[in-house]
């Protein structure tokens, strides 16, 4: 699951950084940071109930 979500990342990561890159694709740039801060925000979510559960 870990893998997924570096995967999910790095891809994210890529095209905010060419949609910010390119004057045209801005709106590329804005959905590639906005998936990056929910894929940041659901992987630390699983990982806090993942302890929760464990303990």
């Amino acid at each position: 699951m870990t893998t997924v979500i570096v995967i999910l990342l790095v891809v994210w990561a890529i095209l905010a950084v060419v949609g910010f890159a390119l004057e045209g694709l801005l709106w590329l740039g804005i959905i590639g940071v906005i998936l990056f801060v929910g894929t940041l925000i659901f992987f630390f979510v699983r990982r806090a109930a993942s302890r929760s559960k464990g303990v």
